[in-house]
């Protein structure tokens, strides 16, 4: 009887290799998982952020006498579309547009697609209305019901 030269792997070495990769893949995951969420964190932060220094551009334009204010105005803007959309400035001769952002960041966390940027907020008001009785937009937060990795609650961002 001649020797046998094999070449080539076993079933058991194949499953173990199999049983390690799995518990490599299985293991990794959390991390993926929690630099995903840090992510979606920074986005959150970088876009409250943003709106919130519109928000306070257009009551500064306001104050100056930039944007005419209504006689029963906070002086914040009526939405946040206006930030976008740009409003007409009182001392310009050639009543030139204020525009505050280029567009409207969505928040990472919205779970509707549907929803515009713009809807993806929770809007509070001067008064402390919040959403549909607002009359103003005097800041914003997260819809999400989610916690954050600090365990507070993204929508008290």
């Amino acid at each position: 009887m001649g020797e046998r030269n094999t070449k080539g792997f076993t079933l058991v070495e194949l499953l173990v290799t199999l049983a390690l990769l799995a518990l490599l893949v299985t293991s990794a995951s959390p991390v993926v998982q929690l630099n995903t969420k840090r992510e979606k964190e920074r986005e959150l932060k970088r876009a409250l952020w943003q709106i919130r220094d519109a928000l306070d551009a257009y009551k500064d334009a306001v104050d100056q006498g930039l944007i005419k204010k209504a006689a029963d105005g906070s002086g914040y803007p009526p939405s946040l579309v206006i930030l976008v959309s740009g409003v007409e400035n009182a001392q310009d001769p050639k009543k030139k547009k204020l525009f505050f952002l280029r567009r409207i960041p969505r928040d990472p966390f919205a779970a509707d697609v549907g929803q515009s940027n713009a809807e993806t907020w929770r809007i509070r008001a001067y008064d402390g209305a919040i959403d549909e009785m607002a009359k103003d937009v005097y800041d914003v937060s997260s819809r999400s019901p989610a916690i954050g990795i600090n365990q507070q609650p993204y929508s008290e961002w």
